[in-house]
């Protein structure tokens, strides 16, 4: 009986986070909307969601009946320890890369078989590649996502290609032959794979051990982005990747 009550209680904890997860691309949701996202029926989201709002984690909007982050989220997200964290650490050498480029630069890490914005720096331009930090995309298509299959540990570049949310329009043998030739060049680039009219190039960062802990970026229009400018930057972010990762245990 403990055993049952011990695997309801970590079910309903796992079900709590998959509604917080769900604002991580949106600001606001409806029941039916986070029900749909986290594929429960409405009756079982509605006493989740009583609960997160009592204890300060979400809000409702009694007038729109939308749901949005409470305070404590602020709350515990004010005592990030910001000191090991890569993306406030690289912030300005970020900002000077996009200084020197004109483009949006974007750093990303490997979740399982997802990459992760955690830092950007917005070009400057009218026409521009905007970055929301905290988006996640898939693995199969983009210069980032190459660079860090490209570069991770055999197992994991094999469960990423085993995913059964593999894209059929990404034929494996091309993306391998793509991952030798980054290891190559030191780089990769791509135009529009994931997005109609943007482009990116991107290098792997290393820290001081030697060990690859993001991947960097420049993005924007693929009418600026063609491949000879991508060409002409890449040993700009590469250089810039090295200055980082020397500032990184």
């Amino acid at each position: 009986m403990e055993t049952t009550d011990a695997k309801m209680t970590v079910r309903a904890v796992d079900r709590a986070l998959d509604i917080l997860l769900c604002f991580i691309d949106e600001q606001e949701l409806t029941l039916t909307e986070i029900a749909q996202r986290v594929s429960l029926n409405k009756s079982t989201v509605y006493r989740l969601l009583g609960s997160l709002e009592g204890r300060g984690f979400l809000t409702r909007d009694t007038v729109t009946e939308k749901y949005h982050l409470g305070f404590r989220v602020w709350q515990i997200s004010a005592n990030y320890p910001q000191q090991g964290d890569i993306g406030t650490v690289l912030l300005p050498e970020m900002t000077r890369l996009r200084d020197e480029i004109g483009e949006t630069i974007s750093l990303y890490v490997r979740n399982e078989n997802e990459r992760v914005r955690i830092q950007a720096v917005e070009s400057q331009e009218t026409i521009r590649r905007v970055a929301p930090i905290g988006a996640h995309m898939p693995l199969a298509v983009g210069a980032s996502s190459k660079v860090l299959v490209a570069y991770a540990p055999p197992d994991a570049q094999l469960r990423v290609l085993n995913d059964p949310a593999w894209p059929k329009a990404v034929d494996k043998g091309v993306y391998m032959d793509q991952l030798q030739e980054i290891r190559r060049n030191g780089y990769a680039t791509s135009s529009e794979e994931r997005e109609e009219g943007a482009a990116a190039v991107s290098v792997p960062l290393f820290n001081v051990r030697g060990e690859m802990v993001a991947a960097l970026s420049v993005s924007g229009p693929s009418n600026r982005l063609t491949s000879e400018k991508m060409a002409q930057n890449a040993p700009l972010v590469m250089e810039a990747a090295r200055r980082m990762g020397n500032m990184l245990q």
